[in-house]
């Protein structure tokens, strides 16, 4: 079976959007560990939009444009990058109410359809080996750009990849990376620091697990095939929040729920819903299934799901109706928020995450 995925870099437009809106929600937390939180983000060139509410019992510690040229200044963009995030104007229609936010926190608020996939093992952290690699190699990309041997590219970039799925052979047969880089840095010296990256990163995966067939010379690798990517981000592209749905979940292969996951608290049905939703599936495959799809409707005001369905391969753990509801749910999801910024792509991929419990 031929299995593809992609991904992006932190400083792609919409996934700085993404960080953006979960910054904001982390900050209300902090003012507030029961705080309401639902805002929108989108950019272009250096304007950046906000609009939504919170409502929090405290104040928020940091500005909303605070909060933005931070984010900026953390994925890289800075002075002698193509964008400065300090130039940022910042519009926001956001409306920042202060009272007790637990009228809209302490029950289902919105109606919502959530789906959880967990598959294969420990090893690919339960998702699909293709989109396993692809957080894998944007993983190992956005810490060279960091602090490795592509330090000072990026950090907009994007990813591909493409492999051959056949039983225990996983066969990598194309990997497409477009990374932004720095004007005084010859293409082709950038792309063959890329194919180094990605080398070291494949080869340690195939250390760890001899599923992953293909030797790194049999791979086709493309870096930036419409040649050098000078001016990223929002000067070469607009965002904008939840415009990654499918690298947020489980990538194309399985079929998603309604509902976005950044910028909104964790008490907001979409997302605690499909937390609970990949938390199920997980301990499914942890005691036996081979996959297994979780998917679970909510209606306003009611506490418990309209339907809570497993589409199991295999036999695993199933939860009761119970587990499923929005109190229970409310009450496993313990805060601080989750750190690092899940809107870096991270909402199902970091094992550090209580309800990916890879460990």
């Amino acid at each position: 079976m031929i299995r593809m995925s992609e991904m992006v870099l932190p400083g792609h437009p919409d996934k700085f959007c993404d960080q953006i809106a979960d910054a904001i929600v982390a900050e209300c937390y902090r003012a507030d560990p029961q705080a309401y939180c639902q805002v929108e983000v989108s950019v272009w060139s250096e304007d950046v939009w906000l609009t939504g509410g919170t409502m929090t019992r405290g104040a928020l510690e940091r500005s909303l444009e605070q909060i933005v040229k931070d984010v900026g200044r953390e994925i890289g963009y800075v002075a002698g990058n193509a964008i400065d995030a300090e130039r940022y104007i910042v519009r926001s229609s956001v409306c920042l109410e202060h009272g007790d936010p637990r009228r809209w926190t302490e029950h289902v608020n919105d109606q919502s359809i959530v789906v959880g996939w967990a598959g294969y093992d420990a090893k690919t952290r339960y998702l699909a080996p293709e989109h396993f690699l692809a957080h894998a190699m944007r993983e190992a990309l956005t810490e060279s750009c960091r602090v490795g041997r592509l330090q000072g590219h990026g950090p907009d970039g994007k990813l591909l990849v493409r492999m051959r799925e056949e039983g225990e052979h996983w066969i990598v047969e194309h990997l497409l990376v477009t990374l932004q880089h720095p004007s005084n840095v010859e293409l082709f010296d950038m792309c063959k620091s890329v194919s180094l990256v990605l080398e070291e990163s494949y080869e340690a995966l195939r250390r760890r697990d001899r599923r992953w067939s293909a030797r790194w010379t049999e791979i086709d690798l493309l870096v930036n095939p419409n040649g050098p990517l000078l001016s990223g981000g929002s000067d070469g592209d607009n965002g904008q929040t939840g415009r990654k749905l499918t690298m947020d979940f489980y990538g194309p292969r399985i079929g998603i729920g309604g509902g976005a996951l950044s910028g909104k608290d964790l008490s907001h049905i979409d997302r605690a819903g499909a937390i609970a939703a990949r938390q199920a599936a997980v301990a499914a495959v942890r005691t036996g299934a081979r996959e297994c799809r979780v998917v679970s409707s909510y209606a306003p005001n009611l506490d418990e799901p309209l339907e809570v369905v497993y589409e199991m391969n295999g036999a695993g753990d199933r939860r009761s109706h119970t587990w499923f509801a929005h109190s229970a749910i409310r009450k496993r999801v313990a805060l601080p928020f989750p750190d690092p910024n899940p809107g870096r792509g991270l909402h199902f991929w970091h094992a550090g995450y209580a309800w990916n419990a890879i460990h």
